[in-house]
């Protein structure tokens, strides 16, 4: 009995001093309750006289540039099944800018199709929308809608039968894919987009947004944007240029 209680007060003191030390505590000490992230905005170091606040949902992935720098890039993993989520951050910018989006639907490879081998196997779909506010004034300075360029780079499966294909392979119809490299100097304010067409604007049935979305306060006139089929067109590029 004696050695019972002497093994108890033992383990008790060494608890403190693990605890002390910033030992993670047992699982039956340790707060077991899931960790939530607040929606705030994370500031990007750009210069200019407008502060931006911007919001961007996209399934499944995007990268927004300023012309041709970085500003934000989807913090989920486009491998994660189910990788939608809202993007809020701000930036600086001066007129004329010029807004960039590189947005990616997920594949597993280039038939264009997710969950290959699986009674899931399908093309799964996209779509993005976003609003650019002036973070000082609450004025609207863009949203995404059929003023944006876009074009797709990568679509497939170029038949749809390829989603029924008991072995679909890339490249072997009905699996059949166009791949094009990003154009050179895209992200430029004077490069060409005679030869893309206006944005295709999605209505929040067809897109069904999940997870993030209905965080946001959007603004009525952003509209969901992607290629013209919401299945086969896996990556685009999507440009606008305001001048003030």
């Amino acid at each position: 009995m004696k050695r019972t209680s002497s093994l108890s007060l033992s383990i008790f003191l060494l608890s403190i001093v693990l605890n002390a030390c910033g030992a993670p505590l047992p699982p039956s000490q340790a707060n077991t309750q899931p960790v939530t992230q607040e929606q705030t905005p994370s500031s990007i170091n750009t210069t200019g006289a407008i502060n931006i606040k911007a919001d961007v949902w996209a399934d499944n992935w995007f990268a927004f540039y300023l012309a041709d720098q970085l500003i934000k890039e989807d913090s989920v993993s486009i491998t994660t099944e189910r990788s939608f989520n809202a993007e809020t951050f701000t930036f600086a910018a001066s007129y004329p800018m010029t807004l960039n989006f590189i947005a990616k639907d997920f594949k597993e490879n280039d038939t264009g199709l997710e969950y290959i081998g699986t009674n899931r196997q399908q093309m799964g779909d996209g779509g993005l929308i976003a609003q650019f506010i002036n973070a000082d004034t609450g004025e609207v300075i863009a949203v995404t809608d059929s003023n944006w360029m876009c074009t797709v780079i990568h679509e497939a499966p170029l038949d749809k039968a390829c989603e029924k294909s008991a072995n679909p392979v890339a490249g072997e119809m009905p699996c059949g894919f166009t791949s094009l490299e990003e154009p050179a100097n895209w992200m430029d304010a004077a490069f060409d987009t005679s030869a893309w067409a206006k944005a295709t604007v999605y209505s929040a049935e067809q897109v069904d947004p999940k997870d993030g979305f209905e965080q946001i306060e959007w603004n009525p006139s952003a509209q969901f944007i992607w290629g013209p089929d919401l299945e086969t067109n896996n990556t685009l590029l999507c440009k606008l240029t305001i001048n003030g």
